[in-house]
């Protein structure tokens, strides 16, 4: 039997990149130098063959044609980053008017195509120079980063009504302070705690700043990952709940609600690893809560019980309190070593529905990376079926959501064109459009064809 999966009228469809991961023109036009230009040069053997972030897809100069396949596969929105470090060369002073130039003209040649702008501010590429003071363990940088902000608010926000003061901040905690994967390479749960608390202050006072002088909205990226418990045991509750405390609601609730959860705070003075405050933080919070909140979701997150208790004289981790578990049967993306479980998209929705006064949302990113794709290249194009499947599955859940009375606005794949991915260069691709890295030619996969349908359609048949 076939179903038809109509979405509402106005439906968001697009996808999503970072300044980054596709601007290329790296110390072009008097960009300044990011974290990951400067531990590329310190450490390049950490990177996935050694490739760094100055080789990317050239969206710097290669714009138009992008935009315009855009059009072509039915985008009527998309999700771009600006570099801070390219507008604001070192991420204090003087504004580099070539980066304005260039901003200006990707604005306009969306909006001249029909495709709505969402603009994002911080996507994981602090400045070196604010880095080497800190980065968001520093107050200096919290309020850099707010004249950054105002900066854009002000040059951009004539036409752009759709705004996002970070994306995944907790990425560059979990990378950049628990776990190694980022620079600064810090692990220290302590300074851990106070990045995620500076990141929330600098992102209320730019939501602040914005409501006071700009009438679009203002909103966070959050990459929700739903922490399943194994069972009903209550250990095994326990475990999820200080795991979702840790990894989701440490940035949904004062995102949304404008306050931390009780219990994590109790945990984190029970341990002694309360970030420092200052006087008005609080109310600050409190009176800038988002209009807007983006998904991020790729895969669940499960966990059991804690099978031996930690060595007290290890350092403080959140794993201190759970342990990963591998669910038996479950479907795999083996590629990139994540499960894929389609539910959770609707588990998400449901859970703003009920406990986050269903605030306006959209997915914002979701997407399927996988290696060596010119095996499925077939009469010239890359017959990306998996990812078809995995974009339609998603989308099912997402409409049964909406069904339900979810306030779900959009769904934004990452990304529209194969691009560099921090640490894992070009290993996984995950665009509608492939790239030949040294040619930089955009190649069309089946996935775009097909997306354009639905777009078209504002939904599909299965």
């Amino acid at each position: 039997m076939t179903v038809t999966y109509k979405f509402p009228e106005g439906f968001w469809w697009g996808s999503a990149a970072s300044a980054t991961q596709t601007e290329g023109g790296t110390n072009e036009d008097g960009r300044g130098k990011n974290i990951w230009d400067y531990w590329y040069e310190l450490e390049p053997n950490r990177f996935f063959e050694s490739v760094g972030p100055e080789t990317t897809s050239d969206f710097y100069h290669r714009y138009r044609e992008d935009i315009n396949n855009m059009k072509e596969i039915g985008h009527n929105s998309f999700r771009l980053s600006i570099s801070w470090s390219r507008l604001i060369p070192g991420g204090e002073g003087e504004v580099n008017e070539k980066a304005v130039t260039f901003y200006n003209q990707v604005i306009d040649e969306l909006i001249n195509n029909d495709i709505e702008p969402f603009v994002n501010l911080f996507h994981f590429d602090m400045p070196i120079e604010l880095q080497e003071k800190g980065g968001w363990e520093n107050r200096e940088v919290v309020n850099a980063y707010v004249e950054y902000a105002r900066t854009s608010f002000k040059l951009f926000g004539d036409r752009v009504k759709k705004w996002f003061t970070f994306n995944e901040p907790i990425v560059p905690v979990e990378g950049g302070y628990l776990y190694d994967f980022h620079y600064p390479n810090i692990v220290n749960a302590k300074k851990a705690f106070q990045v995620a608390y500076n990141t929330m202050i600098a992102h209320a006072k730019a939501v602040k700043v914005y409501h006071d002088n700009q009438d679009g909205k203002i909103g966070i990226i959050l990459n929700l990952t739903p922490s399943y418990p194994r069972s009903e045991n209550s250990a095994d509750l326990k475990a999820a709940h200080i795991c979702d405390l840790f990894f989701n609601r440490s940035f949904l609730d004062p995102a949304v609600k404008g306050e931390y959860p009780v219990d994590l705070i109790h945990l984190l003075e029970e341990y002694g690893q309360l970030p420092t405050t200052e006087k008005g933080d609080k109310q600050l919070l409190k009176n800038n809560i988002v209009d807007i909140l983006g998904v991020n979701y790729y895969q669940p997150r499960r966990v059991k019980a804690k099978g031996n208790l930690p060595n007290p004289y290890s350092p403080f981790m959140p794993d201190w309190f759970f342990d990963n578990y591998e669910m038996p049967g479950r479907k795999m993306n083996p590629y990139r070593g994540w499960e894929i479980y389609e539910k959770g998209i609707y588990d998400i929705m449901i859970n703003l529905r009920d406990n986050y006064s269903n605030i306006e949302s959209f997915i914002s990113e979701n997407g399927m990376g996988v290696q060596n794709e010119d095996r499925f290249i077939k009469n010239g194009r890359i017959e990306d079926d998996y990812r078809i499947d995995f974009i339609k599955d998603h989308l099912k859940w997402l409409h049964q959501a909406i069904e339900e009375g979810c306030n779900a606005k959009g769904y934004h794949l990452w990304t529209f064109m194969d691009n560099w991915s921090w640490m894992n260069a070009y290993k996984n691709r995950y665009g509608f459009f492939s790239v030949n890295i040294e040619t930089k030619e955009r190649t069309a996969k089946k996935s775009a064809s097909w997306f354009a349908e639905v777009s078209k359609n504002n939904g599909f048949h299965a």
